[in-house]
């Protein structure tokens, strides 16, 4: 990849990488440090072809790997205890910061997940490349994860059950 190809590449997608990386790690802190990092590995990985959907799924699945390694630092970190254990829940009512907040519960993988399929748009195979997971098991997370999501909604009050 040229220099010029890398700096077009990058202004193409670092926006929605951004997006990307700061709704599953929910801290504006280490979205730079993510972000570039993964723009250096996949500058660094040498991929063949002109593909532009190859070189962005393999930037989104970096950084996604960048995100699940971070992680999995701060649960070490922390002990046994889970990095995403909410206190108590908070008061009744709907707007969008209760809801991200309810998000960044989800486990970093589930996050990838829901944002890929439903922010992004990607279908299951893109996901399944992205996330280095087989194609056939995207249905079955989307599914757990959807559910999940649903579960902490409704435990709030902010999603009616059915």
């Amino acid at each position: 990849m040229t220099e010029r190809e890398f700096g077009d590449a990058y202004v193409r997608w670092s926006s929605s990488l951004r997006k990307y990386v700061y709704r599953i790690v929910g801290s504006a802190s280490d979205v730079d440090d993510i972000v570039q990092e993964a723009f250096l590995r996949t500058l660094r990985a040498d991929l063949q072809g002109d593909d532009e959907e190859q070189w962005r799924r393999y930037l989104y699945r970096v950084a996604t790997n960048l995100i699940v390694d971070q992680w999995r630092r701060q649960k070490h970190e922390r002990g046994s205890e889970t990095m995403h254990e909410p206190a108590s829940p908070p008061p009744h009512y709907e707007d969008e910061a209760t809801v991200a907040k309810v998000f960044e519960e989800l486990k970093p993988r589930e996050r990838a997940l829901l944002w890929l399929a439903y922010v992004e748009g990607e279908s299951h195979e893109e996901i399944a490349a992205s996330l280095g997971v087989g194609r056939r098991s995207v249905r079955v997370m989307l599914i757990r994860a959807k559910r999940h999501l649903r579960d902490l909604l409704q435990a709030r009050g902010i999603f009616a059950k059915s």
